[in-house]
């Protein structure tokens, strides 16, 4: 495992989970495929199990936000119609979002044969990675979808160019996967909150780490600035989990707090990238089930922490997103993809030099 931004002795706010991961909320499984072939392919794809495979139709309360739509998330529609989320959320590149979705497809077909022909509306993101990888070329496939869904465990999580993340880039650096998480205490209950973060934005002038402005102190070695693309472009998206019991407005309301995240890592928001965000509960197991018309139906019930009790949550989302970020910054290293093209490592030593400094 790469070493994490706290082991070299940075400091967040608040307390983590005992993994400082988004698995820290219990059920939750994330997998990786990884693909690095030849001098061109630089990409992948990420899974997100939110109650594991074993739950997997069990639906969770969800919302979304979209900060800047300059990207792609599907299955929002139905997370607005219906505040709920039950299929794997997969993350890869920009060209790749329609094979990941027929692999979501592909996915239950296999590990379900018996289930009844239905449709299935499930959310993939993405972020581009055209720059390290041959975006165009058709790399990603359905089975890479699924050995992503296959591969989903809890515990401990790799970071850094694994994944959906292993082709993108953050401030001009080597980006990728990222992840955190946060207790929150709510009377004698203590509950978690979790991120993950593909990290794929913002020029190197921004960057921002533990308050301190560090883009004009690094400004050397900066090849994608260079390039033809827009300073800050790219894209982010970001996965909020907690098992606290919310409902699907409240955590629609935790990711409007996710770009106060991003924004404690320098980034204004880039017209260019695609800033896309989703939460979900684990709480709440057994309702927001789906049933049809002529089906004999019981009343649901959803236990929900009150609105004027919701403030710890938000200060933990905003505290996990800023951590991912920076986790996923000292994961990188240097990589070279498509056209010899470079995305340097963050240089961790100087980085710790200059807030020591500072």
């Amino acid at each position: 495992m790469n070493v994490r931004a706290r082991e070299y002795g940075l400091q967040f706010p608040g307390a983590t989970g005992e993994l400082n991961a988004i698995t820290d909320v219990p059920g939750v499984e994330v997998g990786y495929t990884t693909l690095i072939r030849g001098e061109d392919v630089r990409t992948g794809v990420t899974a997100i199990l939110p109650r594991g495979r074993d739950r997997v139709f069990t639906p969770c309360a969800a919302g979304w936000y979209s900060l800047n739509g300059n990207g792609e998330m599907t299955g929002t529609t139905w997370l607005t119609e219906t505040g709920s989320l039950a299929l794997p959320i997969l993350i890869t590149n920009t060209h790749a979002v329609g094979t990941c979705h027929r692999g979501i497809i592909d996915w239950l077909i296999g590990a379900f044969p018996e289930l009844p022909d239905d449709w299935s509306l499930p959310v993939v993101a993405e972020t581009w990675d055209g720059y390290l990888n041959d975006i165009n070329g058709t790399h990603v496939t359905s089975a890479d979808a699924v050995a992503a869904i296959d591969a989903a465990a809890s515990g401990p999580i790799a970071e850094g160019s694994v994944g959906g993340g292993t082709g993108m880039n953050c401030y001009g650096f080597k980006g990728g996967s990222g992840t955190a998480s946060r207790r929150v205490d709510y009377g004698k209950d203590t509950y978690t909150v979790g991120a993950f973060v593909q990290a794929n934005f913002g020029s190197r002038k921004e960057l921002t780490i533990s308050g301190v402005p560090l883009g004009p102190l690094l400004a050397e070695d900066n090849p994608l600035e260079e390039w033809s693309p827009p300073s800050g472009s790219g894209s982010v998206i970001v996965v909020i989990a907690t098992d606290a019991p919310l409902l699907p407005g409240q955590l629609t309301a935790l990711t409007r707090r996710v770009p106060l995240g991003l924004a404690r890592t320098g980034t204004s928001g880039s017209h260019f990238s695609g800033d896309i965000f989703l939460a979900f509960s684990t709480a709440n197991e057994g309702a927001l089930t789906s049933t049809f018309p002529n089906a004999e139906t019981p009343y649901e019930q959803l236990t929900f922490i009150p609105w004027g009790q919701l403030n710890p949550f938000y200060d933990a989302v905003v505290h996990v997103v800023e951590e991912a970020v920076v986790n996923a910054l000292f994961a990188g290293e240097t990589m070279i993809g498509r056209g010899g093209h470079r995305s340097p490592a963050l240089p961790v030593d100087q980085v710790l030099r200059l807030l020591t400094a500072s």
